[in-house]
């Protein structure tokens, strides 16, 4: 069974997405929190496998309990966070913090229970045009914002070509038909990316290499 917490001030948003989770097999919710102060708390307590964390809450944001909950060695449970098209900034940073994707509040009932599956298992739930939104924003930035690229040197020369392609937005399949590799090759290749670089996530693995400049905007 998948585990799952939901933080929302919104009782109805909590209750909505409870009612649509409970009905999955695979899934069960095990708690809520109305702020992100108590996400955090829940989150200790609870011990959830996913937690869909909406961005605007009172006492702590959302982008706030994501990097505390990112942070504790703890707690191990994998960050959704909740939005709408309206919230588009606070992509990079979740980020940042932690985050393992995005779903808007909006979602289906299929939609949301496909998302937590993803996120539990591990992969990060990033849409191209999520994708597309993080690169522009490395791009205003400009320029590498990681001082080390140390880690990088772990990396055999077919594991740094999959991190290139995974952090330009290409999926796994997509990833296997430009190198020729199955799609399983793939899925191992970003694995040990992940386990090298200390990376929670495939969302954590692109932030990286745009962060040391292995990628840059506009290659």
């Amino acid at each position: 069974m998948i585990r799952v917490m939901i933080a929302d001030d919104q009782g109805m948003v909590r209750t909505g997405f409870t009612v649509f989770l409970g009905a999955q097999s695979d899934i069960e919710v095990v708690g809520e929190a109305a702020d992100g102060a108590q996400a955090v708390e829940r989150a200790a307590e609870l011990r959830p496998d996913v937690i869909l964390m909406d961005v605007r809450m009172p006492v702590m944001d959302g982008l706030e309990a994501t990097r505390i909950i990112a942070q504790r060695e703890d707690i191990s449970a994998k960050i959704l966070i909740l939005t709408t098209f309206d919230l588009d900034d606070y992509v990079y940073e979740a980020l940042r913090c932690g985050a393992s994707g995005f779903l808007l509040k909006d979602a289906s009932a299929v939609q949301l229970a496909e998302a937590v599956r993803v996120v539990a298992g591990g992969d990060a739930l990033l849409a191209p045009a999520v994708t597309r939104r993080l690169i522009r924003e490395f791009a205003r930035l400009g320029g590498p914002r990681a001082p080390s690229t140390r880690r990088l040197g772990q990396l055999t020369e077919r594991e740094t070509e999959v991190l290139v392609l995974v952090s330009r937005g290409l999926s796994n399949q997509e990833v296997a038909d430009k190198l020729i590799l199955s799609e399983q090759t793939v899925k191992t290749h970003v694995g040990r990316v992940l386990t090298k670089l200390g990376l929670r996530d495939r969302a954590q693995a692109i932030v990286y290499a745009y962060e040391t400049g292995l990628v840059r905007p506009g290659d």
